[in-house]
């Protein structure tokens, strides 16, 4: 088996071996070129990347695809309402990257798609791994990707002991002597479906993978234990209410700020977040409707739900209320309230007749 140091010593050994599996073995998903083939248009590259952030390819599939039908390129993505592109964003997450991609979008149609990472990295939602990925897989740029699959990969071929996130930095100079200048988009792609399907982060298929001769932790048996990682501090959980009130005609919904966490996105009434306090939207006898509880990346939030009947002439009619438009935040309040799915409208504790 060969050693990290050897490995450092001869890293260009990488890339043959596992190009050569990826031709055999790449996955097909909708916004990648077959294996040795042109890079798909830009447009859907940077969409995909845009979409994959932090976010699964089993997720991100039905979205791509439906983003790709109503808006098959930049231009028209471009010229689409900012409240649809929120929308159909729903229920994908991080909405601040909708937001970022309607101004990247709008921008690439003034300017152009950059074809470097240095020009890709100055327009709005992307930053050094998206740049790169995009840099790499549609304009074929020698840039080195690094995800959380290729920082596994990295570190169990130079068997870094090193635990993340101190590891980062190390784990990426280590990447980019393995980026070859030819084919480094599928090297890249290549990379991250190793990860993805065999040095995964529990019980890896070291028996099938490509790079056995080569990996380091494998040699030493300690594949499934890298790469190791600090412990995380326990998120802080904060508290509020939100306030859902319905008749069998209308729904009571606003847009939050186009800023801040949901930004842009439609949502029932809330409190703030960080302890600040705000009025209910109108004064009634608002009934407990439960908690709902919500996990995001650095806190996790428990909101009281308070249901009330929403008075005539008050929020947007049924009609123009669409669930499935909602945050999945928002989603949970509405499940959790009742959603006024019965026969009359009514949300839980309110009585016959009155809503």
């Amino acid at each position: 088996m060969t050693t990290p140091a050897n490995l450092r010593d001869d890293p260009g050994v990488i890339a043959p071996l596992l190009l050569a599996w990826y031709d055999r073995h790449a996955r097909d998903l909708p916004w990648r070129a077959p294996p040795g083939t042109p890079a798909m248009d830009p447009y859907r590259v940077w969409l995909s990347e845009i979409m994959l952030q932090q976010t699964t390819v089993a997720a991100v599939r039905s979205y791509f695809d439906r983003f790709t039908a109503l808006w098959p390129d930049v231009q028209a993505l471009a010229a689409a309402p900012e409240a649809q592109v929120m929308a159909e964003w729903a229920g994908l997450g991080y909405y601040a990257r909708a937001r970022n991609l309607i101004a990247c979008a709008r921008e690439v149609v003034a300017t152009g798609f950059p074809d470097t990472r240095e020009g890709l990295a100055r327009l709005p939602g992307i930053g050094p791994y998206t740049s790169a990925a995009i840099a790499a897989i549609a304009f074929d740029r020698a840039e080195t990707v690094v995800d959380g699959n290729v920082e596994r990969v990295v570190a169990r071929l130079f068997s870094v002991d090193t635990p993340l996130p101190a590891a980062k930095r190390e784990l990426t100079a280590l990447a980019a002597t393995l980026t070859p200048a030819q084919r480094p988009g599928d090297f890249a792609q290549a990379m991250m479906d190793l990860g993805a399907t065999i040095c995964t982060p529990r019980s890896p298929a070291c028996g099938i993978c490509p790079l056995i001769e080569q990996c380091a932790a494998r040699a030493q048996g300690i594949a499934a234990d890298l790469p190791r990682r600090a412990p995380k501090p326990a998120k802080p959980v904060r508290h509020g209410v939100v306030w859902v009130a319905s008749s069998p005609q209308a729904v009571l919904v606003e847009r939050r700020p186009a800023s801040g966490l949901l930004g842009g996105t439609l949502g029932f009434p809330t409190t703030g977040w960080d302890g600040s306090d705000l009025p209910a939207p109108f004064a009634a006898d608002w009934q407990d409707g439960g908690e709902v509880r919500h996990v995001f990346t650095h806190f996790d939030l428990r909101l009281r739900i308070l249901t009330a009947p929403l008075p005539d002439g008050r929020g947007t009619p049924r009609r123009d209320f669409d669930p499935q438009a909602l945050p999945g935040l928002m989603r949970k309040v509405w499940a959790l309230a009742g959603g006024g799915t019965g026969r009359d409208g009514r949300l839980p504790n309110t009585p016959p007749g009155k809503y």
